[in-house]
């Protein structure tokens, strides 16, 4: 735009120059052009310098905020290293012991379990030479202790005493303590022959009626129901009223139902609640007979268990 108006008064003053032969008139107003032609340059002179002045000013200002911006950059780098550094220090301090932490738990863990297992291995050698030394010190006795004299007056099953020949080389004690423990290890057949030595022997003693109840128990445990119930049978019918005779009644019905003789094992369970109501096997009889679809009777105030013919 500035160019076309500098070629215009190009032009118009050369048209003066040229034409001298010009009216006064024209003159006059040629010289009044050309005044406001050059004021009009000084107000583009003055126009450029503003506008230098405030492109010097911005480039300044647009320095200033690159050299800012880098500033921030920097401090934000510094910044993000630090925090990075902090975050590399924390890890080293907390991350590290907990990894040494973990390593020595499952160290531990081993270790605890080897212990368990090592405990466990010594629980069954212990118990392997428990059994070890409970069959020696049987064989000890059956081989150091002399044939002992038949007890005062003991009888036998039969209610004979047998002959001086026939007699164990144990005493009672002895003999009942050595088929109990056989029982509680699990040797059932070897139990079973020395309670019944025991009854044989020495059927009269004071654990006569537990070693009776004993192989009725062990026959129950094999499920060999029918003749569990016949060696119950035979700790009532030949002890009454021991220790025992309660549980005999109840594990003799529970034999019978398990053989499939419902209805003899219910009258048992009767005869149980009626002859020893308010005990905790009378308790147990109810609840069978319940369970089995029975009635439970009511127990008496008191009873006395009726002998069988």
């Amino acid at each position: 735009m500035f160019r076309r108006l500098f070629v215009c008064l190009a032009l118009l003053a050369t048209a003066t120059v040229l034409a001298p032969e010009r009216t006064q008139a024209a003159s006059k107003d040629i010289q009044e052009l050309q005044r406001d032609i050059a004021q009009l340059q000084d107000m583009i002179k003055q126009l450029q310098q503003a506008q230098d002045k405030n492109f010097a000013a911005l480039t300044v200002l647009t320095q200033q905020a690159l050299d800012a911006a880098n500033r921030a950059n920097t401090s934000v780098a510094v910044i993000q290293s630090s925090i990075q550094q902090s975050l590399r220090d924390q890890q080293e301090k907390v991350v590290t012991p907990v990894v040494g932490l973990s390593t020595r738990m499952d160290s531990l863990s081993n270790d605890l379990r080897q212990v368990g297992q090592s405990v466990n291995d010594l629980t069954n050698m212990v118990s392997q030479l428990k059994g070890q030394l409970g069959d020696i010190n049987n064989a000890v006795k059956v081989l150091s202790t002399p044939p002992p004299p038949p007890p005062g007056g003991s009888t036998g099953p039969g209610g004979t005493a047998p002959a001086a020949g026939q007699m164990p080389q144990m005493s009672a004690g002895d003999l009942f303590s050595a088929a109990d423990h056989d029982r509680q290890g699990g040797n059932f057949d070897t139990a079973l022959e020395e309670f019944s030595d025991f009854l044989k022997y020495y059927g009269t003693a004071d654990q006569a009626p537990l070693a009776q109840y004993y192989i009725a128990q062990i026959h129950y445990s094999r499920g060999d129901y029918q003749n569990a119930a016949n060696e119950f049978d035979m700790v009532l019918e030949k002890y009454p009223e021991n220790a025992k005779t309660k549980d005999a009644m109840y594990y003799k019905a529970m034999s019978l139902v398990k053989a499939g003789r419902r209805t003899d094992g219910k009258n048992e369970f009767v005869e149980l609640i009626t002859t020893y109501p308010h005990t905790d096997q009378a308790a147990q009889a109810c609840n069978q007979l319940v369970s089995l679809g029975y009635h439970c009777p009511a127990p008496p105030a008191r009873g006395v268990r009726k002998k069988k013919d």
